[in-house]
């Protein structure tokens, strides 16, 4: 399904063309998804195999009886649109906000879970944190991060932040500026997206 086509769903409906994607919930109490990267938590190797695959690293950070977290994996990745898109551009890692797991960030510092996602100063679950494989070699984590998206985001301004980075509209304009623009251009073809 192109995206045209995906947006018009939208438009239609929230769940237009998708079910509930079935509960996973791990021994962490997190939700899992099946097409997550199984990784050493090494943040450099991480965005190197994202690179050597014309993909980038998508970090995705969520606690224990999040809702908001339990939002974006039963309406968001629910969608086979943004899942494609996921799969298509990203590799995927998941860190607990409160978890033990060792770590390596991206300077080298090996940290547990809890400790790297303070030190990226995450706040909020979820968080998205995009790291650019045009940043392959980068110094620290700031360096890397091409977006970041605190908290749950509807399904279409999630999939635009997507874009938004895979499209390279990061890098001159700021993300506001790109969801109005992407806004009015969709309008124009008589597309009217359900943004809330």
């Amino acid at each position: 399904m192109d995206r045209r086509i995906f947006l018009g769903a939208l438009a239609a409906s929230p769940l237009a063309g998708s079910a509930i994607a079935e509960m996973i919930v791990g021994d962490d109490g997190l939700h899992k998804q099946d097409w997550f990267l199984d990784s050493f938590l090494e943040m450099s190797d991480d965005l190197q195999e994202a690179a050597s695959k014309g993909k980038h690293l998508l970090v995705l950070v969520e606690q224990k009886g999040c809702p908001y977290c339990r939002e974006l994996h039963n309406v968001n990745f629910a969608r086979e649109e943004i899942t494609g898109y996921i799969k298509d551009h990203f590799l995927v890692v998941q860190l607990n906000m409160w978890g033990s797991r060792a770590t390596v960030d991206f300077d080298g510092e090996e940290l547990e879970e809890r400790d790297l996602v303070a030190k990226w100063e995450v706040q909020f679950t979820p968080t998205t944190l995009i790291f650019s494989s045009s940043e392959v070699g980068a110094a620290d984590a700031r360096a890397a991060e091409a977006f970041r998206l605190p908290g749950y985001l509807k399904p279409f301004h999630y999939i635009s932040s997507l874009e938004y980075v895979v499209d390279g509209a990061y890098k001159t304009q700021g993300f506001q500026r790109y969801i109005q623009e992407k806004f009015k251009a969709l309008e124009a073809q008589g597309i009217h997206p359900d943004i809330w």
